[in-house]
């Protein structure tokens, strides 16, 4: 019989996660579901514990109450690209994930062929340089006024979710979801707040283990310029941006 804290902690972790007696029991490697365990009939396993702590960061003191520190390591949880694409010369190039292929970006984020299909180019400007960087179609109006549903944001890789700043707004790649948003860390909390622009949409929690990837939005790509407020340079960036807005249209539609 396990203690009635361990049990309670263990029924806590299942519910905050949201899944089914079976669901958690299938993650967790176990048969049939965690019915069992929850009430006290089955000893929680080494290897349960190894799985807690791999997929969700479960401190396993805390889980048989000798810690009051819940999850470990939360703050160092890796958000690198799983994947890096190189051109035919072996040098980095932008992959572009528009709005219906962001649909299948969590299922295929390791899957390099894949990538393949996305059209990629190589933007030849220095703040583009020394580092990873991918293009993501905005989709809804949840970041209105700053990106509207349709604009482009050129984002440069995360590594760590402790890089992130409240100033800032990022890609955000979920287990189900591509969403751009602004990411918040609150001091003294295991969870990470995703904020909309939009005030309309309120702020959410999440855990930092639902987080694949992160995407710092470093610029982003506008169609339509009103052409009462053009300078010539501005119109000759509107025509630059209207024949990459083409080549996009092209390799899409290839």
């Amino acid at each position: 019989m396990e203690n009635e804290i361990t049990l309670k902690r263990f029924i806590e972790i299942r519910r905050e996660l949201g899944y089914t007696q079976a669901e958690f029991a299938k993650l967790l490697g176990i048969s049939s579901t965690t019915a069992d365990i929850e009430r006290g009939r089955t000893k929680l396993s080494g290897k349960v514990v190894v799985e807690l702590f791999k997929q969700f960061k479960i401190n396993p003191l805390w889980l048989f109450g000798e810690s009051e520190t819940k999850n470990l390591a939360t703050s160092n949880t890796s958000v690198i690209p799983k994947v890096v694409t190189v051109d035919s010369e072996d040098r980095d190039n932008m992959v572009l994930v528009n709005a219906k292929a962001a649909a299948g970006y969590p299922q295929n984020i390791q899957d390099t062929s894949w990538y393949k299909e996305l059209p990629a180019f190589d933007l030849p400007l220095p703040e583009f340089r020394n580092a990873t960087y991918r293009g993501f179609q905005v989709e809804g109006d949840s970041m209105l006024p700053n990106l509207k549903p349709g604009e482009w944001v050129l984002a440069r890789a995360t590594e760590h979710i402790d890089q992130v700043s409240a100033n800032k707004m990022y890609v955000v790649v979920l287990e189900d979801a591509v969403l751009v948003k602004k990411v918040i860390r609150k001091p003294n909390s295991n969870n990470v707040t995703l904020v909309s622009l939009n005030e309309t949409y309120p702020p959410y929690e999440i855990k930092p283990f639902q987080i694949q990837e992160i995407w710092e939005v470093s610029s982003k790509i506008t169609f339509g310029v009103d052409a009462t407020t053009e300078t010539g340079l501005l119109k000759q960036l509107q025509e630059s941006m209207e024949d990459l807005k083409r080549q996009f249209n092209k390799q899409q539609a290839s």
